[in-house]
């Protein structure tokens, strides 16, 4: 079966909800890029042949899927690269998943790319109070979904309102250096995203469990900003790895044949100190910059000079900035 999988099961969401033998009750949690068809190749000889052009194919993987996501039977499914196109594939899914208690909710890419997200919640541990959709309006035209759900008897026998948020989505592959800045802006939009939702409706702290193929792996931009807001990779705390850590998993061989761990399940206790999301912007922002200052060889003096572009003052303009901003990806990809 080709695609990957990150899963973390039996993960407790919340230390205040406990059974009668004095245990936390558990949700488990998988997120999966399933590879859709229209992007598949079956043959190294001819890329343009792709699984799409073969029912038999493309249908079989995807029984073989759902057969393994029924087994498993976590909580919350969240898919990537989900045929949204397909309508045979799309009424399979939602069948299937219906049938076994699942309520399913999809979103496709915009531009009509073909394939998008499908997020599932089984009705034995969750009611939906809300789902939203999430458009970047980006370059790489994706996308991302937020539910608002709410835990059912007997999961919150000790909290009759206990809710969390979940969030699935796919951001952009990293082509080249110079689309750094827009999955770390398409991260920042998610999280203002949910600030704004959590003030519109006017809900409490709660734990939200982000979702999905983050195209990035532990030493990347997007990883750090993320725990710089406090969330923590339920991976590592389940394996009780660092952040030091990132050569010790891998979800994936990509189709450039790279080794890579780029799926997470993200999670955040809502009692944890947060620092406030433009501070954390701010911060991956400048960090990536001198990142990308030092790969192109520039001293400090050199940086500024560089950054002055033609101003004969002593100050950095905005379009200068983002000229020179520029001009360092173009160093850096030429490298």
């Amino acid at each position: 079966m080709k695609g990957r999988i990150s899963k973390i099961g039996s993960y407790a969401i919340s230390s205040s909800i406990r059974d009668n033998q004095h245990q936390q009750p558990c949700i488990s949690c998988t997120t999966f890029n399933i590879l859709a068809p229209i992007y598949k190749r079956l043959s190294q000889k001819d890329q343009s042949l792709r699984e799409s052009d073969n029912r038999a194919y493309w249908l079989g993987r995807n029984h073989r899927i759902l057969d393994w996501l029924l087994y498993e039977r976590s909580s919350i499914i969240c898919l990537q690269e989900f045929w949204v196109g397909n309508e045979e594939l799309v009424n399979l899914y939602e069948k299937r998943l219906g049938d076994a208690g699942y309520l399913s909710y999809k979103l496709g890419r915009t531009n009509n790319r073909g394939d998008g997200l499908l997020t599932a919640v089984h009705k034995d541990y969750f009611r939906v109070v809300n789902s939203r959709d999430l458009l970047f309006n980006d370059c790489g035209d994706r996308v991302a979904q937020l539910l608002h759900v709410e835990l059912v008897p007997p999961y919150s026998q000790y909290d009759a309102h206990q809710q969390v948020l979940i969030v699935n989505t796919h951001l952009l592959f990293p082509h080249d250096s110079t689309l750094s800045i827009v999955r770390l802006q398409q991260v920042y939009k998610i999280l203002q995203y949910v600030e704004s939702y959590q003030k519109e409706v006017n809900l409490s702290p709660m734990p939200i469990i982000l979702c999905g193929d983050w195209n990035g792996s532990k030493r990347g931009h997007v990883y750090k900003f993320l725990r710089s807001q406090g969330f923590v990779s339920s991976y590592d705390t389940a394996h009780r790895y660092t952040d030091s850590d990132a050569h010790k998993w891998v979800s994936h061989r990509n189709h450039r044949g790279n080794i890579c761990a780029v799926d997470f399940i993200w999670l955040l206790n809502p009692n944890r100190y947060r620092k406030l999301l433009k501070t954390s912007w701010s911060e991956a922002v400048f960090g990536m910059f001198r990142y990308l200052l030092r790969r192109a060889s520039l001293t400090a003096e050199d940086a500024f000079a560089f950054l002055k572009t033609d101003n004969d003052g002593d100050h950095i303009t905005f379009m200068g900035f983002c000229e020179t901003l520029r001009q360092v990806y173009r160093i850096c990809n030429a490298i």
